[in-house]
């Protein structure tokens, strides 16, 4: 096997061309490398643009998204701690029934059971008989709020209803203005409880014993308005009147209807007799002591009369 020509520089007639064809792959592929970078970077750059471009669009949707569940939040925190008025109401409900009633004791005894079995009371009663065949009854009763509208209504059908009559009074900014001012007034009390203990001169613990027993009873007082807010916003109050039935309401109405009889002329005309005769038997007694001096003077009178005739004669 022979050796390949060589030239007079020594190397190989084949070099040269290898290395332009190695030269031109290599730059084709550095253009393609270049070219894509190129692409790859304007992607990056257009998306990066994009990205900065879109972004505070998504700050300002995020900044309300967020500014929105903020006031959402607080929308929710602040009807959180707003109280809620039925809750915290405070009432003074009454009621007052005019019902009638087969028998009016009997249905005060229903009554009673009726309050006692919700929780209440009986604050007062009276029955009393209105003539020979007929009775009523006045009952107050105290029952719980809760039990308010039960009561009424199984009161309402112990009988024929005649009338019937609610009210509700919202007292609750006075309960709340009481709580304040008992607050304050016991504050008040306090401080001049701790003056009292400071206090050397006598004068001055005189003074304060005076200020200390003027707003302890202002103290007293509303505490005991307290109370009765209290009493009566916890228990409702129902006044129950109970009558029974006219017998014979038909008789007397058509009684009524057709006006006074003989028997009511006949009764009339006595008492008008009798009456005439007490104002002359008055007139009389009233008279009788200048009659009486009337008759003794023309008796005198006659006597007198009587001797002057007969001495007449014999003078004669």
């Amino acid at each position: 096997m022979q050796a390949a020509p060589t030239t007079r520089t020594g190397r190989r007639p084949g070099r040269p061309a290898a290395r332009r064809t190695h030269t031109a792959l290599a730059a084709g592929l550095l253009t393609a490398v270049l070219a894509l970078s190129g692409c790859g970077a304007a992607d990056d750059s257009g998306a990066s643009t994009d990205k900065r471009a879109a972004a505070p669009a998504q700050q300002n949707e995020a900044g309300s998204t967020a500014g929105g569940a903020k006031q959402d939040a607080g929308g929710s925190a602040a009807a959180a701690r707003k109280p809620n008025p039925s809750a915290a109401a405070h009432v003074i409900r009454t009621a007052s029934l005019s019902v009638e009633v087969k028998s009016a004791p009997e249905a005060a005894a229903a009554a009673r059971v009726t309050a006692e079995a919700a929780g209440g009371l009986i604050a007062d009663e009276k029955t009393q008989q209105v003539d020979a065949a007929r009775a009523s009854s006045h009952v107050v009763l105290r029952v719980p709020q809760g039990e308010y509208d039960n009561v009424l209504r199984e009161l309402s059908g112990t009988g024929k209803l005649l009338s019937r009559t609610s009210t509700a009074k919202d007292v609750t900014d006075q309960v709340v203005d009481v709580e304040s001012r008992i607050a304050s007034q016991r504050t008040s009390v306090a401080r001049v409880r701790k003056l009292m203990d400071r206090a050397d001169e006598l004068s001055d613990v005189v003074a304060l014993e005076g200020e200390l027993s003027s707003r302890q009873a202002a103290l007293e007082t509303m505490l005991a308005e307290q109370a009765s807010l209290k009493d009566r916003t916890a228990l409702a109050t129902i006044t129950l009147n109970l009558s029974e039935p006219r017998a014979h309401g038909k008789a007397d109405a058509a009684d009524d209807k057709d006006g006074p009889g003989f028997l009511d002329a006949l009764s009339g005309g006595w008492h008008v007799f009798v009456t005439v005769v007490k104002w002359l038997a008055m007139a009389l007694g009233a008279a009788a002591p200048f009659l009486a001096v009337a008759a003794v003077a023309l008796v005198l009178w006659r006597l007198l009369r009587r001797r002057g005739g007969k001495a007449g004669p014999d003078g004669g």
